[in-house]
């Protein structure tokens, strides 16, 4: 990347802060936070999904509308 895209780059990044009228520093701050924000553990994630039916509801079936087993 030569100076002249450098500089470019430079412009346009000024821009975008310019429009909501905050600076580069306030806009890498928020960024920073919310990559630092505490983490949820594995077991944590399953317990969080939202209740969205019954087993049955995800049962596989074959063409006729009989449950399909993999292994059977």
């Amino acid at each position: 990347m030569g100076r002249r895209e450098d500089e470019k780059t430079v412009r346009a990044l000024k821009r975008r802060v310019g429009v909501d009228g905050r600076g580069a520093e306030v806009k890498d701050r928020a960024i920073l936070a919310l990559a630092s924000a505490r983490r949820r553990t594995l077991a944590e994630l399953p317990a969080s999904m939202p209740d969205v039916g019954v087993d049955a509801d995800f049962e596989r079936v074959d063409s006729v509308g009989r449950p399909r087993h993999e292994f059977d």
